[in-house]
């Protein structure tokens, strides 16, 4: 048998978006990603993958989420945004194999019904 390279795999970092922004809204208490798009000089240079309500860098020791969202006003915050952590690092992690750094959670807003389903 030939010994061969098994060649390399890249994965786009608008995939880690749409894992994490699927992951978040997954969670109960979860109403929707913000429209907000978050400005940072990392997104000015192309450093972090951005869509409507999460932002993605990735680094040599892992990556970086953050994650702006609109809850159901009936929830406890603190807890639906833990769960939101550790559901949105689960998902990157299984699907992908990269290791999470931080899940970021900014609560945007409160509502009390989900909007419209969104595409991500």
């Amino acid at each position: 048998m030939e010994d061969r390279k098994a060649g390399t795999v890249r994965i786009a970092p608008q995939v880690l978006t749409t894992v994490a922004g699927g992951a978040a809204l997954a969670v109960p208490g979860v109403l929707r990603v913000s429209a907000t798009r978050p400005v940072t000089m990392e997104r000015l240079l192309r450093r972090v993958a951005v869509e409507p309500g999460v932002a993605i860098a990735i680094d040599a020791d892992g990556v970086v989420v953050d994650l702006y969202l609109v809850l159901d006003r009936n929830v406890n915050m603190l807890e639906t945004s833990r769960s939101v952590q550790a559901e949105v690092a689960r998902a990157i992690h299984d699907t992908v194999g990269m290791t999470v750094r931080e899940v970021n959670v900014h609560v945007e807003d409160v509502g009390d019904e989900p909007a419209a389903p969104q595409a991500l």
